[in-house]
């Protein structure tokens, strides 16, 4: 009891220094989900989505506990993150003009969008493996240096085959990122304020796509171009964050897993096989539950946001302008949900917000689809806080559940298999939507097909959130898990396998000249 209150006051005192040295430990499930039988995993679904309430400090307090290089990593993480998803949404927001050039219609100008939702399982594998055994730093880099690419390709592309080749390329450079991104912001970020960083990060999508709604408005159709200048200006940024990136070192929590590896002898390649083996062993269970989970959060964001734009402008007849600011409202909706709920899951749980939030987006799926008056705009601001509000939690719930020694290709990969089995969700919607036809409408002197999208987004999603929900309440949750290399069961269980291996008559596996300087660089790092 002492304790506590002497833990209390130290919160109260706001001091971050002091905070971390003595911060109270998150509260920790009574049990062990993974060491349990079945029967008793099933049962303890319900009871386990209790509340730990656990006491978290004022959000100012837990921002003050990072220092500098703790933010410089946030903040390179969150702006990558952000341009990957302007990247993304720029084909989502020209979806008509694109059909227009290309002789095409809505449904065919989509598959730009499912080749790249398609092709970023593939990414996500290459570069996580890249970031996981050779570091956090170069594989994101190089993701970064195709996004220039990759958009300049897209700006200049002349018919439907070459755009729909840079897309598919583009989706395997989008896919390797997430991962890294959310490695490189969460696993040296202080174990109080992962719940908040991981909400704050997660809104790097839906900055993402509110500064491609803003930048969409002012650069497509504004000049000769038509949407091209929207693409050409997607491809200067990413060379900021790379500067930015260039200027800082590798994490601190991949530092100790490296000297780790290096200590056990010259094969660190090895290793990092040995590590994946374990994790493989151990865990296939946990990584089959995360693509399923993420299959169903990929639904939930790009069934509510991909085809919305031309629903307003096809079926509700809004212009530019209205439609510009329903999304940039959505959007700002979205990065709220994203940090607050964040934030909650602390207190509550990762279960149980995703599981509240999915409940009351589905609630709100009637007027978010069927409201044809300015009234959307309130009803798309709470829609999306609940869809991105959800996600907010995911980061850090990712990387809690993710064996550490494969924790960037884990996170990644789940993620982005999950979109691959998202992937036609755009395209699913736009050809239901054209069995549903209205009267069609006169523009510049054409006349225009419409259908009714808002039933189609609205049964769709409706089965979604059901899938989300229940997939959530029978999965696992590891709130507050310690993410050190010292912490990592999978890393310690290779360690004694190889410790043994050199008792048995290879001792240059671990000499005391490796231990030694595996101690040294310990202490350079704390």
């Amino acid at each position: 009891m002492a304790q506590n209150s002497e833990n209390e006051k130290t919160v109260r005192s706001g001091s971050p220094s002091s905070y971390e040295h003595h911060q109270p430990q998150l509260q920790q499930r009574p049990y062990d989900e993974g060491h349990m039988s079945a029967g008793r995993y099933a049962a303890t679904r319900l009871t386990t989505l209790k509340p730990p309430m656990a006491k978290a400090p004022n959000p100012i307090t837990l921002l003050r506990m990072l220092n500098f290089q703790q933010w410089m990593f946030f903040l390179v993480a969150f702006l990558a993150w952000t341009w990957d998803a302007f990247d993304f949404f720029t084909v989502s927001l020209t979806v008509e003009q694109l059909a227009e050039t290309f002789g095409k219609t809505n449904a065919d100008i989509t598959w730009g969008i499912t080749l790249v939702l398609m092709f970023r399982s593939v990414g996500s594998t290459i570069f996580g493996i890249a970031a996981d055994r050779y570091g956090r730093k170069w594989p994101f880099i190089i993701n970064n240096l195709l996004f220039v690419v990759l958009e300049l390709g897209t700006g200049f592309t002349s018919n439907y085959s070459s755009f729909l080749a840079v897309r598919a390329l583009f989706g395997v450079a989008m896919g390797g990122l997430y991962g890294n991104a959310a490695a490189t912001a969460l696993e040296d970020c202080p174990d109080a304020a992962r719940g908040i960083i991981s909400g704050m990060l997660q809104q790097g999508y839906a900055f993402g796509y509110l500064l491609a709604t803003a930048f969409s408005r002012g650069l497509v159709d504004t000049t000769s171009h038509g949407w091209r200048p929207l693409f050409w200006f997607g491809a200067c940024p990413p060379i900021l964050i790379i500067l930015f990136r260039l200027c800082l070192p590798e994490t601190q929590a991949y530092q100790r897993r490296q000297a780790l590896r290096e200590a056990r002898g010259p094969g660190v390649a090895g290793t990092f096989i040995k590590e994946g083996k374990v994790a493989l062993r151990k865990h296939w269970m946990v990584l089959i539950y995360l693509v399923c989970l993420m299959a169903g959060f990929n639904f939930m964001s790009h069934g509510s946001q991909d085809l919305y734009p031309t629903m307003l402008k096809n079926q509700y007849k809004f212009n530019a302008n209205r439609v510009t600011v329903v999304q940039v409202v959505a959007n700002l909706g979205a990065m709220l949900g994203g940090t607050t709920v964040g934030y909650c899951s602390q207190i509550f749980g990762r279960r149980l917000s995703i599981i509240v939030m999915s409940v009351i987006g589905g609630a709100l799926l009637y007027p978010y689809t069927y409201t044809s008056s300015n009234a959307v705009i309130a009803a798309a601001f709470f829609e999306q806080f609940c869809v991105q509000g959800a996600w907010g939690v995911i980061p850090i719930h990712l990387m809690e559940l993710s064996p550490g020694a494969f924790r960037t290709f884990v996170v990644g990969t789940s993620y982005q298999l999950g979109n691959l089995a998202s992937s036609a969700s755009s395209t699913i919607e736009a050809t239901l939507g054209e069995r549903f036809p209205l009267p069609p409408t006169t523009l510049n002197g054409k006349q225009v097909k419409r259908y009714d999208y808002g039933k189609v987004i609205c049964i769709f999603m409706g089965c979604v959130f059901a899938y989300v929900i229940v997939l959530t309440f029978v999965g696992p949750e590891k709130r507050g898990k310690d993410l050190s290399v010292e912490a990592d069961e999978d890393a310690m269980e290779v360690n004694a396998a190889g410790q043994h291996h050199g008792h048995d008559g290879n001792p240059g596996l671990h000499s005391s000249d490796d231990e030694e300087k595996a101690v040294r660089r310990e202490r350079e790092l704390s």
